[in-house]
């Protein structure tokens, strides 16, 4: 199986909904350059250079929302062994793969996609530990 390993959701306003998780559910965040589009990395539970130490818990992520359909909702992350072989998969089961891979330094290889329902899901190939 692969697990979710990761939540992404949108912002209109990033520093707004920075301060609301930071006050109602004590999450931290960590605002990425320009390089990483501005996204922000939450973390969510108790994590190491490994990320979370309870099994189960995951961490996740802000980004810009934008006008496109696609980008207005969450959407979750699924760890996969090899990306390459996972958007083969997606493409023969009839999903659509978004754009390029992207190389996320220390964490791996991630692409995103949509399924056949039109939801915007990611893959991520972890980076050796």
């Amino acid at each position: 199986m692969n697990p979710v390993v990761h939540f992404e959701m949108p912002a209109e306003d990033k520093n707004r909904m920075v301060s609301f998780y930071t006050k109602v559910f004590d999450w931290k965040t960590q605002k990425m350059g320009p390089e990483m589009e501005e996204y922000i990395v939450v973390t969510t539970t108790e994590s190491d250079e490994n990320g979370p130490i309870k099994p189960g818990s995951i961490n996740g992520g802000f980004y810009q929302k934008t006008e496109d359909k696609i980008s207005q909702y969450p959407s979750v992350v699924i760890a996969v062994d090899n990306i390459n072989e996972s958007i083969k998969k997606i493409n023969e089961a009839g999903g659509k793969i978004l754009g390029n891979t992207m190389e996320i330094p220390g964490v791996g290889i991630y692409a995103s996609f949509s399924d056949t329902e039109g939801n915007r899901v990611g893959i991520l190939q972890p980076a050796p530990r």
